[in-house]
């Protein structure tokens, strides 16, 4: 139910049309079992990220593209007190700062794509004394009653039991999917992709534990065809000695005796053009140019420009993300503490380049403004 209005004295219910019916008494029941993401496919986020170093770094790299940010108030010993609290604050068991809360949040968030938060008031009710990551392993989101209010459960003896405090929790789904209360993780679509490459790196190693580490075959050839264990067990023994690790010496025989490398008549399978295009297709599916993550496939300054652009509408996007859970943990912290006043998420600049490609965009409008005016008071002028 979306809210009741009142006609003709009447209380009237509002409810969304599209929200499957259910026997189960609630119009969401079926979408509130659907809600869960199951800890397999969490595990296998993050055994993604252990395995292939890359997305790891992407997503690393992501977190700290994202910037800082400051509050700016009209009042300004609000906006002082909101300074204080995102430097100060405590952050789960080591940390200090919202700083800190939000990278641990953006992690879990960007990984999973769900990533539920913790707001611990002080004893004496002087504001929020504490932020806390919680788990996606403890924590279910449900939407028992509708689609635009979501509930967090704690799970307890395998059961969904939902908190006691909900307005002290944020919440965030990237990427939402419809008609479920699911996010979608942003390495979505990489586990088959990745499987390959890392099928490609096992095979690349075991090639080299072969090769590299070079094996060889001894054939003895006894005279007249009459072979003497007693021969071929001394050709082992000399072999043996020659082969010690720790001294040098030279290989004696008696007879047709030759040695060849096991594995020299083959060649190792070129894995540069196959490993390329698999990373491609990462590098893809995360939005960061390849040069960030050392991929050096392209080296024109012009290309760097339109990547630095695509990147930036990206941050973008993530900062909207962000932004409502920063103004409900301020806001929250500011009405604890008795300010009412308005407030705004000021986000530093992604970076300079940016800044002074808009300056010389301003500069070059100004020029052109300046000169239609000359040359609209010289044609005024000619024909008057």
């Amino acid at each position: 139910m979306f809210g009741r209005k009142k006609q003709d004295g009447r209380e009237v219910k509002r409810v969304a049309q599209t929200v499957p019916k259910s026997t189960a008494g609630s119009p969401l029941f079926g979408l509130s079992r659907y809600a869960a993401q199951t800890g397999a496919e969490r595990q296998l986020y993050t055994a993604l990220r252990e395995s292939v170093p890359i997305i790891d770094a992407a997503i690393g790299k992501i977190i700290r593209l994202i910037g800082g940010f400051h509050i700016l108030s009209d009042n300004a010993l609000c906006e002082r007190e909101a300074q204080r609290f995102i430097r100060e604050v405590r952050c789960n068991g080591t940390g200090q700062g919202l700083t800190g809360f939000l990278g641990t949040y953006f992690d879990t968030l960007l990984t999973y794509g769900e990533a539920v938060g913790e707001m611990l008031p002080a004893s004496d009710g002087s504001g929020i004394a504490a932020l806390y990551n919680a788990s996606l392993d403890d924590v279910e989101i449900c939407a028992d009653k509708s689609p635009l209010s979501l509930t967090v459960c704690r799970r307890e003896a395998g059961q969904s039991v939902p908190v006691r405090y909900p307005q002290l929790l944020v919440l965030s789904l990237l990427n939402q999917q419809a008609g479920t209360a699911r996010g979608t993780s942003l390495l979505r679509g990489l586990p088959f992709v990745s499987s390959i490459l890392l099928r490609i790196f096992e095979s690349l190693k075991n090639n080299w534990e072969r090769v590299g580490d070079v094996r060889f075959a001894v054939t003895y050839k006894p005279d007249g065809g009459v072979f003497s264990e007693e021969n071929a067990r001394l050709i082992a023994d000399e072999w043996r000695k020659a082969m010690r690790s720790d001294s040098v010496c030279d290989f004696v025989s008696v007879g047709d005796v030759s040695v060849r490398v096991i594995g020299a008549d083959q060649h190792m399978p070129d894995c540069e053009i196959p490993v390329r295009t698999l990373l491609e297709q990462i590098t893809a599916k995360l939005g960061l140019p390849p040069f960030l993550l050392g991929l050096s496939w392209s080296s024109t300054e012009r290309m760097s420009v339109q990547q630095a652009d695509i990147l930036t509408s990206e941050l973008e996007y993530y900062r909207a993300v962000l932004e409502p859970v920063i103004r409900k943990i301020v806001g929250m912290h500011l009405r604890l503490r008795g300010y009412t006043a308005e407030f705004r998420v000021e986000w530093d600049d992604i970076n300079l380049q940016d800044a002074v490609e808009l300056s010389q965009a301003r500069l070059n409008n100004a020029q052109a403004e300046k000169l239609e005016r000359e040359t609209g008071k010289e044609d005024e002028n000619a024909t008057n």
